[in-house]
């Protein structure tokens, strides 16, 4: 096969046929011009012997043998040069016969002549004068020959210059043709196909006439148009799937953030698992599904929730083996299954109700299978890489929800726990100690009244009646520190309350002074540092024989709180381990919850000074 023509490859070679004729046509041009310009200085020389044969014919005249010597030689000289041509410029006899003749009967002439000119008895000067004129007519014969050649040769270059005249019009007439043929035809006809394809006909082509760059344009322009219409055709269909692509998206995404919304406001495992199987059924068109927890102590699926099961399955299947059935894969197996169910199988009873196809969803948190979503199908159903997706992601809320609860539950089983253990510590710190008292005074009583010593007696009645009015009084004070709640914004109201509790209580005089601003406490660190300051109140009504209190309050980055009185003080270092000893551990253990430190300063006889401080860093954060 041969190559087809390209549009460079065409308009090169016209291109290149209009410039080697160009190119002859100039040369040829040169070439006459330079035969005119050899014949020209040929005429001029001939016209110069002319000059010097008659001044040769002078000299004869005038009988000047000396200067006539000279002028032959210059003459000789002229009619070698004409003869040889001068090589540094265009200069020479034209190469035609009639020329060639007429400078060689010059020659010859001037041969016959010359002797005659230079002999010792030169010619008289009217024979002189004659054979001058003679000669000169020779010259004129050549001139003639030249000239007359000149005439043909300037002819030629006439008809070469209107062959180039109209070479270049034929030039450009020939690339205006092929610049049209292969250039602006098969644009313009491109040009129409976009303009009909721009208005709506798909159906447009163009002709693919060439093999050549349009050729190929006019090929890709007709597959694009092709492609276009094909695209345009089944677009309706295109944007029918993409919409129901996004609606799917959006349905799945709609049901996640139902399923975290319900999972959010769901109450009770119970429910939690109850809902979650209806929402599950509901997002995986499912028949029936069922929600199985697994029990961590004997690695049993207990059936926590379903929807649409039937109840015969329910009774049936509450409680479920790991890998006893299609139900409850073992951990090892739990990932996202679809399983069909065979109903030539033994022993599945999901068969009798006539399901056909078994999805289990695992329930899983970091690891560790929390349960398993049953999702039951009575004709086959695929499942989706998008659905399974969605599947697992539903079944992850269900067991962050799980272990949200779980965590919640620990929480608030740690909270009991430490409230209990406070309470125990409050009991065994102050109405265990006072029981002891009564039961030893008890003890004294019976012993008093064996041995019957009326004053002994009366003794031990006193601090019995003593005791049960202390034991009272701890009780009542026990009750208010359990019961104190701070629902103000600030501590200086629940402050001032609890003083003036205190006052009523114990006859004392309180003073409450306060210093600086500060943000509020949060109600669980207020709280704590309530107790502390009616556990110090508490040991200066109990011990301290005082008659007045102060409270004082600094506010600011830091909290300091100081409770002082002017009883009869002690020695922290030498007393012996008391009730007193006992108040202050039970202040620092409250201190240390809120990250503050509690200090004690007292001498004998000069009071003594609580101090509950609480660190910037801690107060900010709180």
């Amino acid at each position: 096969m041969k190559r087809p023509w390209k549009l460079s490859a065409k308009l090169g070679a016209v291109g290149g046929t209009l410039l080697l004729v160009a190119l002859a046509s100039i040369g040829l041009t040169l070439w006459v011009t330079w035969q005119l310009e050899g014949g020209a200085a040929a005429v001029n020389e001939a016209g110069r012997m002319r000059m010097q044969t008659w001044r040769m014919a002078q000299t004869l005249a005038a009988g000047e043998r000396a200067q006539l010597a000279g002028q032959l030689a210059q003459f000789d000289a002229s009619v070698a040069l004409l003869a040889q041509g001068d090589p540094a410029r265009p200069l020479f006899v034209p190469r035609d016969r009639a020329s060639a003749q007429a400078f060689a009967e010059l020659r010859a002439h001037w041969s016959a002549l010359e002797p005659r000119w230079a002999a010792a008895v030169p010619p008289a000067p009217a024979e002189a004068a004659r054979q001058a004129e003679a000669f000169v007519a020779a010259i004129d014969a050549f001139v003639s020959a030249i000239e007359h050649r000149f005439a043909r040769w300037t002819a030629v270059l006439q008809v070469f210059q209107f062959a180039l005249l109209a070479l270049a019009i034929a030039a450009a007439v020939a690339l205006l043709y092929a610049a049209y043929l292969f250039v602006f035809d098969p644009l313009a006809r491109l040009q129409a196909a976009l303009a009909c394809v721009e208005g709506g006909d798909l159906g447009a082509r163009v002709d693919v006439g060439t093999r050549d760059e349009f050729g190929a344009l006019a090929a890709g322009f007709n597959r694009m148009a092709t492609t276009l219409q094909g695209l345009y055709h089944n677009l309706e269909a295109k944007v029918a799937d993409r919409t129901e692509r996004l609606q799917a998206e959006r349905e799945r995404v709609a049901a996640l953030y139902e399923a975290s919304a319900f999972v959010g406001r769901a109450e009770g495992r119970e429910r939690l698992a109850q809902g979650f199987a209806r929402q599950m059924r509901r997002v995986a068109r499912a028949d029936a599904a069922a929600v199985r927890l697994v029990d961590e102590t004997s690695r049993r699926y207990m059936l926590a929730g379903s929807d649409c099961l039937p109840l015969a399955l329910v009774r049936r299947e509450h409680c479920v083996d790991a890998g006893a059935c299609l139900c409850g894969r073992p951990a090892g197996e739990a990932r996202t299954s679809v399983i069909p169910i065979a109903r030539a199988e033994q022993g599945v009873r999901c068969v009798e109700e006539g399901f056909e196809q078994l999805i289990a969803v695992p329930v899983r948190l970091h690891e560790r299978t929390l349960g398993e979503v049953d999702l039951l199908y009575r004709t086959p159903t695929p499942l989706g890489e998008e659905d399974r997706t969605l599947l697992d992601a539903l079944a992850s809320h269900l067991a962050g929800a799980l272990e949200s609860r779980r965590a919640a539950a620990l929480e608030r089983e740690a909270a009991v726990a430490a409230e209990r253990g406070l309470l125990a510590r409050e009991l065994h710190d102050s109405i265990a100690q006072g029981l002891a008292f009564l039961k030893i005074q008890v003890q004294l009583l019976r012993d008093a009244v064996a041995r019957a010593e009326p004053a002994r007696i009366e003794r031990a009645l006193g601090e019995l009646d003593a005791g049960v009015k202390e034991s009272t009084a701890d009780v009542r004070e026990l009750l208010i520190h359990f019961r104190t709640r701070t629902n103000t914004e600030d501590i200086v109201p629940a402050l001032a309350t609890t003083l003036s509790k205190f006052e009523h209580q114990s006859g004392l005089a309180s003073h409450l002074e306060v210093r600086g601003e500060g943000l509020p406490l949060p109600a669980d660190a207020q709280v704590q540092v309530l107790h502390v300051v009616q556990e110090a109140l508490s040991n200066v009504r109990k011990h301290a024989g005082a008659s007045a209190v102060w409270v004082t309050l600094e506010r600011g980055p830091a909290l300091r709180v100081r409770v002082r009185d002017d009883g009869c003080g002690f020695a922290p270092d030498a007393a012996a381990p008391d009730e007193t000893h006992v108040g202050l551990r039970i202040m620092r253990e409250r201190a240390a919850r809120i990250g503050a430190a509690v200090q004690v300063a007292s001498r004998p006889g000069a009071g003594t000074e609580v101090t509950l401080a609480l660190a910037a860093r801690e107060a900010a954060a709180a």
